[in-house]
């Protein structure tokens, strides 16, 4: 009868399951972070560009190409992969600690002299979640695998910005390098027309001389040029998980991106930010760690016993209930001050993930407006800049015009054509600066994945 006894008390106990200590995470309030939008034009609809998927973002074919390699090949976003499967298995045992473990064991006895008998021993052990320490344990490690999947996410998003934004950079030294090409060879043509005119006696030896000067001088920016274009090319190799070779690309006249940005409405600007998501199921995790340290105050009640069989027949040894019980019942009453620094130190723990919960959104916030007011400043720049080089191309022809015929020195020729190259690799530059504008939008808002 006293296998009935254990069983009324086993019930009682777990009648209290009630008063467990599982609460389930809620999301800090974060109604400052519609405040970090203020200066993004106000929208009617929460449509966002985050939402075009990357395959249909970015226009050009050969970027598109390169993107699925380093998709596939990159370091970073492999590991990060990995990390996922490594949540997964760790959710997958945390959800198995629920089950009950059983062990069996075959053992052969001696016995009288007609020969050997075996028994078989069944054990089986099980801890009943009274007090939602197991439950807190799971949604930790569930906490840790979507914080690890807004990790793969932040990597992937990160990648596809970094390819697009070298790729583009690209484009913009292949441009400089075509403009000062041209320079060089306007150069080379006009060294001929000051030696002719020298030779005519309407200039002199230091007009020729300081025009092979300048022919020089673009010639080594062109060396300078030609380095920036190999290293960037090794590092966009790098960054793809290949070895170097000669990137294929576009032309940057050919890129097209919208003229109007959408970026949504502030209240769902960080619903796409992995990295916002990332701190914040970290932070979710440090709450039920939390949780976790303060039901390790309470008993556990673990059952575990034994179940034989042997010549004799079937056997139980209810004491072994018993036993595992008050052990189990007693254990927290000699650990209580190495319980309470358990728990003072997840507390903190769960407080520095709400900083830097809140810092992420800070941060989201910034590059959202950094990246805004980048696009927007690049593209009244490229505006200045397409009027400037049109009246420089216009000053060039003029002074050369009028050199030829005495009415300019051959200072005025130099000084304006030279005005004339840093415009034109203005421009290049700045219409860079317009496609990282976007890019880096892109990515703040939270798209690329």
């Amino acid at each position: 009868m006293k296998i009935y006894r254990y069983i009324i008390l086993i019930a009682g106990l777990l009648s209290f399951s009630s008063c467990g200590l599982y609460k389930k995470y809620e999301r800090p309030a974060t109604d400052f972070a519609d405040s970090l939008y203020n200066r993004l034009p106000q929208q009617d609809d929460t449509t966002s560009i985050a939402e075009i998927s990357w395959e249909d973002f970015f226009n050009d074919p050969i970027l598109k190409e390169w993107i699925n390699v380093g998709l596939e090949n990159n370091t970073d976003l492999n590991v990060a992969r990995l990390k996922v499967d490594e949540a997964e298995a760790v959710l997958t045992a945390a959800r198995g600690a629920f089950l009950p473990g059983v062990n069996a064991a075959l053992k052969e006895q001696v016995s009288a002299p007609g020969g050997n008998a075996f028994s078989v021993n069944i054990g089986a052990s099980w801890e009943a979640d009274i007090f939602g320490k197991l439950r807190n344990s799971k949604h930790q490690a569930a906490a840790a695998l979507e914080q690890s999947v807004a990790y793969r996410q932040a990597v992937q998003t990160q990648l596809v910005a970094s390819i697009a934004n070298m790729y583009y950079t690209l484009l913009m030294l292949d441009e400089q390098m075509s403009v000062s090409q041209r320079t060089y060879d306007n150069w080379k043509e006009n060294i001929r027309t000051m030696e002719a005119l020298k030779r005519a006696g309407k200039t002199n030896e230091a007009a020729v001389l300081q025009a092979k000067s300048n022919q020089l001088n673009v010639q080594a920016s062109m060396i300078d040029l030609e380095q920036s274009i190999v290293e960037t090319e090794n590092a966009f190799c790098a960054l793809l998980g290949i070895v170097p070779v000669t990137v294929r690309r576009g032309h940057l006249n050919e890129q097209n991106f919208p003229i109007e940005l959408s970026a949504g409405l502030p209240s769902g600007l960080l619903s796409r930010r992995p990295d916002v998501k990332q701190a914040e199921m970290a932070l979710a995790q440090a709450y039920y760690a939390t949780n976790v340290a303060q039901a390790s105050f309470y008993p556990q009640l673990s059952l575990s016993g034994t179940l034989g069989w042997n010549a004799s027949g079937a056997s139980v040894d209810p004491s072994e209930f018993f036993a595992n019980l008050a052990a189990s019942v007693l254990q927290p009453v000699f650990a209580k001050r190495s319980l309470k620094a358990n728990l003072k130190k997840a507390k903190a723990q769960q407080e520095e993930a709400l900083y830097q919960f809140r810092q992420a959104v800070l941060d989201a916030g910034v590059e959202v407006n950094n990246a805004l007011i980048q696009w927007q400043a690049a593209q009244e720049r490229m505006e200045v800049d397409r009027s400037q080089v049109v009246h420089l191309k216009a000053a060039v022809w003029n002074t050369q015009l009028l050199m030829k015929h005495g009415g300019a020195t051959y200072i005025e020729v130099l000084t304006a054509q030279q005005t004339l190259l840093k415009a034109e690799l203005a421009e290049a530059s700045d219409k860079f600066a317009q496609i990282q504008g976007v890019i880096n939008l892109y990515h703040a808002l939270g798209g690329g994945y």
